[in-house]
């Protein structure tokens, strides 16, 4: 009971943004909302590191990858990339089919 109540305020404190959708690919970004977030349980408090992520679906073949750290990073990038430069639907869909290599996880429950 105690993890699901932690997961339960984990997910009060976040937040998801579609940021893509098209007929192959769906992109969402997932981050906390807040600096240095903390968890409040009734037994424990523990701070929770203040990161974020993006879920690649590949409607396609019906698989997922999260990317986060280094890699969420690195796809930050090319997104404000992409602010600047305003890329054609074929040159995100490119890109997105990339990381969707790294897809192995089945898509359960969207």
């Amino acid at each position: 009971m105690l993890i699901q109540t932690a997961f339960s305020q984990l997910l009060k404190n976040s937040s998801m943004q579609m940021l893509y959708d098209s007929e192959s690919f769906v992109v969402v970004h997932m981050q906390l909302d807040g600096e240095g977030a903390t968890l409040d349980t009734t037994e424990i408090k523990k701070p929770v590191l203040a990161r974020h992520g993006f879920e690649i679906v590949d409607k396609r073949s019906g698989k997922e990858v999260y990317l986060d750290g280094s890699w969420a990073e690195l796809f930050q990038q090319q997104i404000t990339a992409w602010q600047v430069n305003t890329p054609t639907q074929e040159e995100v869909e490119d890109t997105l089919d990339g990381y969707a290599e790294l897809a192995h996880n089945p898509v359960l429950m969207h």
